[in-house]
């Protein structure tokens, strides 16, 4: 049975239990805001060319390629250094990261018993595709950390496993655009869809 006492106890446990979810939703809500800039999400702003830089894309022509350069000798050291782990020793992946060459042709075999191998070396129609995806998501466990250096020599290390560049060709942004991948003409072009330029 209720009391007025019992009664006057339960609407102040209520009251206490609903300001307290009240302040706890508050913070919750201002959490997310804090990681962009002190609670503001900067909604209907423009981007500045630092966060601009972040999602633009190297084209296949390697326009705005950054300076840099580097060799197979020096991408040896850093794919031994960073890679290894996850594509194998002899680039020939393992559990934790893909194949990166070899493949060649693979790719029109329409038989269900042997299944395409898309790597480097048979899938990917440019090289500055392969700068582009390694310098935004490897090596796995720290994307975006290499430097542009280290960047140039290990895609000239990789392009020379894969006998597309001499091993003593210097890969920059001058060269790299000119390299002939093995899947250049792959890939329909140009793009069938009106809506792309």
């Amino acid at each position: 049975m209720f009391t007025r006492k019992s009664a006057e106890w339960f609407c102040a446990s209520a009251c206490v239990a609903l300001a307290a979810a009240g302040c706890a939703a508050q913070r919750s809500a201002d959490a997310p805001q804090a990681a962009y800039g002190g609670g503001k999400l900067n909604l209907g702003t423009a981007p500045g060319s630092a966060e601009m830089a972040r999602y633009f894309s190297y084209p296949a022509d390697g326009r705005a390629l950054p300076p840099g350069s580097g060799t197979y000798a020096d991408g040896a050291k850093v794919y031994q250094a960073k890679c290894v782990a996850c594509h194998g020793a002899k680039l020939e992946g393992t559990k934790l990261g893909d194949k990166l060459i070899g493949g060649r042709g693979t790719l029109v075999n329409n038989s269900p018993a042997k299944a395409p191998v898309k790597t480097v070396e048979s899938y990917w129609p440019y090289a500055t595709t392969l700068f582009d995806y390694v310098k935004r998501a490897m090596p796995f466990n720290a994307p975006g950390s290499l430097s542009d250096q280290e960047l140039y020599a290990v895609v000239a290390y990789i392009l020379g496993e894969a006998n597309i560049v001499a091993k003593n060709e210097v890969i920059n942004a001058s060269t790299l655009p000119k390299v002939q991948m093995p899947n250049r003409n792959g890939f329909v072009s140009p793009d069938p869809r009106p809506d792309v330029p």
